[in-house]
């Protein structure tokens, strides 16, 4: 029988109706990418990109040639632009502000059929090193307020190229979703004089139904609330903010839990296309008493329709419990 639960964060109602499971569009494979001779982001092809921004680079290796491990480029075809004035202005009734902010492009492996799952621990702790350092200097750019970090796998989430890669875009104003998660976790810091994220994590590892993977520094839980089917929240276990503020031993532990979450997924989902996401507080916000930084991981076997459009409550087939029972029987994990 279906039933409403409610996202304790930001207040959004989904909808659990593990009934219409047999319209679940269900388990997509992502076939491997093959390697792609003139592809701009593999080694060799440097010239094809502009400049590099900021790498991890073997020993010896020079700026704009191979050598890389993780490479942070600008987009060539920016959706805001760091060059820009930013100018704001009424018309009429609307309000405009210009396309300020930065688009830039983390290479997150030389191997052009590298899979998420299938880099090491050592591998991802350098792309999170490199979101770090990325977000530390976009906040000296005093006209922007906040770094959306995400990556898009397979057509479905997204991606138009298959070279392992995420994105990061800087704005001038706040998105929205990140608004309404700060408010619900204020308004509840207000009333019960507690983090939510804290309360979150203290009811997951005494109820464990939801609970994934734990080491000493993370959870990997699906939400009490999932948008969508097997979608999973990794979140430091303790008070933390800000991700910009990480150690690097915290962001490799980062990377063990991750990348348990995304084998448990591979085996059981055979490699979804996903969306990952991170959230961290805006700029300025740093000592935040009620929020945590998190990564959200977003398994896209659902088709978001008219009625999800029309009402903004999500309808997902799975209940969480489910999923978390699925990827805990993952084979070797």
């Amino acid at each position: 029988m279906a039933e409403f639960r409610k996202d304790p964060v930001d207040g959004r109602w989904v909808i659990i109706a593990t009934e219409r499971r047999k319209r679940f569009v269900g388990f997509h494979t992502e076939p491997y990418p093959e390697s792609e001779e003139r592809c701009a982001f593999c080694p060799g092809n440097e010239a094809l990109t502009p400049g590099e921004i900021f790498s991890f680079r073997d020993s010896g290796s020079k700026k704009n040639e191979p050598g890389w491990r993780v490479r942070v480029i600008p987009n060539r075809e920016p959706i805001l632009r760091v060059e820009t004035e930013l100018t704001r202005e009424g018309v009429g009734y609307y309000d405009r502000i210009s396309g300020l902010g930065a688009h830039e492009i983390i290479i997150e492996s030389p191997n052009h059929n590298e899979v998420y799952s299938q880099l090491s621990v050592k591998s991802l702790g350098e792309i999170y090193l490199a979101y770090r350092e990325r977000i530390i200097d976009l906040k000296k750019d005093q006209r922007l307020k906040y770094v959306l970090i995400f990556k898009n796998y397979g057509r479905t989430a997204g991606a138009i190229m298959d070279h392992p890669h995420s994105q990061l875009i800087a704005l001038p104003i706040l998105p929205k979703q990140i608004t309404e998660e700060m408010r619900g976790a204020r308004e509840y810091f207000q009333y019960r004089e507690r983090c939510i994220f804290c309360d979150i994590i203290h009811q997951e590892l005494e109820d464990k139904e939801r609970l994934v993977f734990e080491n000493s520094e993370f959870l990997v839980i699906c939400p009490w609330a999932p948008i969508f089917p097997f979608e999973l929240w990794v979140i430091p276990k303790n008070h933390r903010p800000s991700f910009d503020a990480s150690r690097d031993d915290l962001l490799y532990l980062l990377a063990e839990a991750v990348k348990s979450a995304m084998t448990r997924l591979d085996q059981v989902l055979q490699r979804p296309h996903f969306n990952l996401i991170l959230h961290t507080v805006p700029f300025g916000e740093e000592k935040c008493e009620y929020y945590h930084w998190h990564l959200e991981i977003m398994p896209r076997l659902t088709q978001v329709a008219g009625f999800e459009y029309g009402s903004g409550f999500y309808i997902n087939p799975v209940s969480p419990e489910e999923a978390t029972g699925w990827l805990n029987r993952a084979e070797g994990l």
